[in-house]
């Protein structure tokens, strides 16, 4: 089942057109995020940043849209779903109303809601094979635009078939500097000697929640010290780890780039700690 713009609809009901504004110009947003046994994990960053990223496309917020309302609405779906009791993976998709060219006629939204089962009630570390390499045939703007969750995602797209081609797991994205920005899926951070780097939203990168939470957890613990830094491709060979970000994930470690393998013991003590920050969201 499907919940568009609070109706549930059969899956396979064709509930959107030609003129849809989302598939014609990119024109939407979306939010992914993990709910388990009915808990929404980081809801109210989720509902923040979706509301901040509506205000920077000049989208027009329903007077309705609060947190209870939306959260609501996920919860029918999810139910729709047979998922209450289980775990699920959640896209919120908003986008304006049909209309006009690249100028809108109205900046009405519709939304929709989907919702699909997950394996794991919480983030668990995979412990296989994850190598990486860089995908330059294309970059990434270092603005605003970058720093949310638009449907313009060609070039994780792209990226990814990269990566399948050439037997990669994944690939980092780079902007117009030669900066490591993020990976295909998240966002990227690095250690190396107790000290762990991610890049700022200033060099492009996604504005993304897991992000944003270990962020909070590193001010909050000794023993490592954090830097929000641009990261340049030659310090990928040195680190001592490298790992992905994401919200339906959690933590994934990457366990070789080009010839330099790595290690997850930083992950393992992070993963952890965002579990718990998860179970108090």
């Amino acid at each position: 089942m499907v919940n568009y713009n609070g109706n549930l609809l059969e899956e396979n009901t064709q509930f959107l057109d030609h003129q849809n504004r989302g598939l014609r110009y990119g024109d939407a947003l979306f939010e992914t995020m993990r709910m388990v046994n009915g808990k929404l994990f980081f809801w109210e960053d989720h509902y923040l940043r979706l509301m901040a990223s509506m205000r920077i496309l000049r989208m027009e917020i329903p007077m309705e849209f609060t947190m209870e309302f939306l959260e609501s609405k996920i919860i029918e779906t999810v139910d729709a779903n047979q998922l209450t009791d289980n775990q699920a993976r959640i896209r919120f998709s908003v986008f304006r109303e049909k209309g006009g060219l690249y100028l809108p006629s109205t900046n009405d939204i519709s939304y929709c809601i989907e919702a699909l089962p997950l394996k794991n009630p919480f983030y668990v570390l995979s412990e296989g094979s994850y190598e990486v390499e860089l995908f330059k045939d294309f970059y990434v703007n270092a603005d605003m635009l970058s720093t949310i969750k638009t449907n313009n995602k060609i070039i994780n797209v792209v990226g990814s078939i990269f990566a399948e081609e050439n037997d990669y797991q994944n690939c980092l994205l780079l902007n117009g500097s030669k900066q490591v920005v993020e990976a295909l899926n998240g966002n990227i951070f690095l250690v190396k000697n107790g000290v762990i780097k991610t890049p700022p939203l200033k060099d492009g990168c996604l504005n993304g929640i897991v992000r944003k939470k270990l962020i909070e957890i590193l001010g909050k613990i000794e023993g490592y010290q954090f830097e929000e830094a641009s990261i340049s491709p030659f310090e990928l060979q040195k680190a001592d780890e490298i790992f992905i970000t994401n919200s339906i994930v959690g933590i994934q470690p990457v366990t070789k780039y080009r010839k330099k393998e790595f290690g997850s013991t930083v992950a393992k003590e992070l993963l952890g700690k965002l579990n718990a920050s998860a179970r108090l969201s």
